[in-house]
């Protein structure tokens, strides 16, 4: 597949754009991925679908970052102690935020600009202690990203 990067992330799209979750292994990327789809069931997200968990796919399409999932691990989502899940996916979205977990964080971040396959986005670290999917919710209620 050439022109196409796989990375280790997981992505969810929320609304229209998709969430590109990034971090070391064992930093949460599946949980917090999990928890927005469960946010959306609930209410506390109007929309939110797997699009990859683990490995994703980026594509540069004129001035969007795509992601997919690889065909292998489409509809895959890991589920700690539960083990593997398969969930309804979004075959392709484009990114609208990089989320970076695990991170050592400030305690009072702006949302800076990371560059992918040549397309500039914006970046959201997530402080390692703190809850990512609070502060990630927060983060898009507030912040227009």
């Amino acid at each position: 597949m050439a022109g196409k990067a796989t990375v280790h992330a997981s992505a969810v799209l929320v609304g229209a754009k998709a969430v590109l979750i990034r971090g070391p292994s064992g930093a949460g990327k599946s949980r917090l991925a999990f928890d927005l789809i469960l946010a959306a069931e609930t209410g506390a997200l109007p929309f939110a679908r797997l699009v990859a968990d683990d490995r994703a796919m980026l594509e540069a399409h004129q001035t969007l970052l795509l992601v997919r999932p690889p065909p292998n691990l489409a509809g895959l989502l890991e589920v700690r102690g539960l083990g593997i899940r398969r969930l309804p996916y979004e075959p392709v979205a484009a990114v609208g935020l990089v989320v970076e977990v695990g991170g050592k964080g400030e305690r009072m971040p702006e949302a800076g600009p990371v560059t992918l396959e040549g397309i500039s986005l914006p970046q959201l670290t997530i402080p390692r202690h703190s809850d990512p999917l609070a502060f990630l919710l927060a983060a898009l209620r507030t912040s227009g990203i």
